[in-house]
């Protein structure tokens, strides 16, 4: 009888066991083919933007990624590194074997290799760091070059991603920390452009004295990156072809006409995009070369009515910010060499971006050289983002401004710099109202619809500008010994600030169709520990470390020992 019922137990769990095993494998075999994730993140760190998704369930050919970060690697570096893995396998859940990527030390390989890829990593663009790395307890740092970017590859197409951007932040944490959260961004935006057959047709304008020279050529090798780009002379244009898809001016100097505004304002009263740099004041620092000071003044563009029009006005005036650049001065002379010495230039001002849009989410501080301030008019039906404004210890000199070298000869009073936040750049989108509503008769209109390909509009379909105050923002240095230099590229510093990655955002952002652009909008909430607060109780943590889980298996043991007994005597 006992034998029976002793039988009759076991068959019971083992039916059970068989049971279970085959409900694992039923949910094992399910997994292969049906992908559940759940995020329980706060910032949704593993959560793909809708565009995203949409762009790797169409991906045509398979993309091959090479990842070079690999190796030994400080921690940070190596939280980046497997943030990237994590975030191309979740790739992989949506585009399948069509994303392949791989991890590659440049450091692993002989002298002679390792010498070439390193001098092919920069050519690409990727910036290297020379960092302190941990070998081994025993053997203690070593220094190591590190390249953290990656290079993209489909077909005979190839992008490079710089991952780290934030050359110049104070805080390396927050820097990778704002790395991460650009990763899903910068790789989804590279996948894009591989995948694009026909690049938007982006305007340069011409006719009003822009820059066409070496000063904008970071410029134009930006826009020749993601575009196809062509030269626009306003003057002689009866219109702007709406095939361009946005138009950038960049520092003009010469008055606009009525004529030509009115170009402007029907291409963009047609859907086109527009990306303005625009210097108000004639102020540079080729006025001070033979002189101690110079009055900057009005350059009379006649832009005034046409940006009130839109709901933003270029103020004729200078910002001044104690958070700025640094330019040489002759301090003094050691016989008949010069004394030269950086000091801060409150012209230059480092503008900070706000967090209002994709366009500056995660950026660093973009380099301003004679900003004018920037303000929005009342235009209910457009709305306006605040790009870049100055810091907290700023003000406004009016017009007209004397500048001058004892600006810095003389250290300036904080108390003196009380006009925080100023704009300096702003987004403009809606429906825009036509400076020229109202005020053309029928002859006119009559004759403009016979050279215009469409009607003149009073009023615009949904479109979208950007105002910077400052043409200096988006030119770059000519060194005598490097040539052009990149742009927002100090020249005496070489420290680099981020107006190439705002250049080309703006005009990602007035192009963009996709929707990839949002994803830029995430953001990292960097949570560090108290380390003083750690200290003080390390012995307590550890100690529960080491015996919770031990007790908790002594407990389960426990448990499973008492639940065979009760069940063993139950059955008998």
């Amino acid at each position: 009888m006992q034998k029976s019922t002793s039988s009759s137990v076991w068959k019971k769990y083992l039916g059970r066991a068989f049971g279970m095993l085959l409900i694992l494998s039923g949910l094992n075999v399910a997994s292969a083919y049906v992908h559940t994730r759940w995020d329980l993140t706060a910032e949704k760190r593993f959560t793909l933007s809708p565009a995203t998704i949409r762009l790797l369930k169409h991906i045509h050919e398979p993309i091959r990624i090479q990842i070079y970060l690999s190796g030994k690697l400080p921690a940070g570096f190596r939280h980046l590194s497997e943030s990237i893995r994590d975030l191309l396998n979740n790739f992989r859940n949506y585009a399948g074997s069509r994303i392949q990527f791989s991890f590659i030390d440049p450091a692993s390989f002989p002298d002679s290799v390792r010498s070439k890829l390193y001098d092919s990593l920069t050519a690409k663009g990727i910036t290297p760091y020379n960092l302190q790395v941990q070998l081994s307890a025993a053997e203690g740092y070593s220094e190591k070059l590190i390249f953290p970017g990656a290079v993209l590859k489909t077909g005979n197409k190839e992008r490079t991603i710089d991952l780290l951007e934030s050359k110049i932040a104070d805080n390396a944490l927050a820097s990778l920390n704002n790395a991460e959260a650009l990763l899903e961004y910068k790789f989804a935006n590279a996948i894009y452009h591989l995948q694009q057959t026909n690049p938007p047709l982006i305007g340069y304008m011409l006719g009003n004295d822009e820059p066409l020279d070496p000063r904008v050529n970071d410029a134009l090798t930006i826009l020749a990156k993601n575009y196809l780009v062509d030269t626009i002379p306003l003057n002689s244009y009866p219109y702007i072809p709406q095939d361009f898809k946005a138009i950038v001016f960049i520092k003009p100097e010469k008055p606009f006409t009525t004529s030509e505004k009115l170009k402007i304002d029907q291409y963009l009263m047609h859907g086109g995009k527009i990306l303005w740099f625009v210097d108000d004041l004639n102020a540079s620092m080729d006025s001070l070369k033979d002189k101690t000071s110079f009055i900057a003044f009005d350059k009379n563009l006649h832009l005034e009515d046409l940006f009130f029009t839109y709901g933003v006005r270029i103020n004729p005036d200078l910002i001044q910010d104690l958070q700025c650049d640094m330019i040489p001065l002759v301090v003094g002379h050691a016989g008949n060499q010069p004394q030269i010495q950086l000091v801060p230039w409150p012209y230059f001002p480092l503008l900070a971006p706000t967090d209002n849009s994709p366009i500056v989410k995660n950026m660093n501080p973009v380099l301003g050289h004679f900003v004018n301030s920037v303000d929005t008019v009342g235009t209910p039906d457009i709305r306006k983002t605040i790009l870049l404004r100055s810091s907290a210890y700023s003000r406004i000199i009016g017009s007209p401004v004397k500048v001058s070298w004892n600006d810095v000869r003389i250290k300036p009073d904080p108390a003196l710099f009380q006009h925080p936040f100023i704009p300096a750049a702003v987004l403009l989108e809606g429906r825009f109202r036509s400076m020229f509503m109202n005020r053309l008769d029928q002859q006119t209109l009559d004759s403009l619809n016979h050279v215009f390909p469409q009607p003149v509009a009073d009023s615009s379909v949904p479109t979208a500008m950007i105002v910077v105050g400052d043409g200096d923002m988006a030119m770059n240095e000519i060194s005598a010994r490097e040539g052009p230099l990149p742009m927002g590229n100090n020249a005496y510093t070489h420290v680099q600030y981020a107006n190439p990655q705002f250049f080309a955002n703006c005009l990602e952002y007035l192009t963009d169709t996709s929707g990839i652009m949002q994803s830029r909008n995430k953001t990292f909430i960097l949570r560090l520990m108290n380390s003083t607060h750690i200290e003080q109780q390390k012995n307590l943590w550890q100690a529960l470390n080491f015996l919770v889980p031990i007790a908790f298996g002594i407990l389960i043991g426990a448990a499973f020992q008492m639940f065979r007994k009760k069940s063993y005597f139950t059955g008998i």
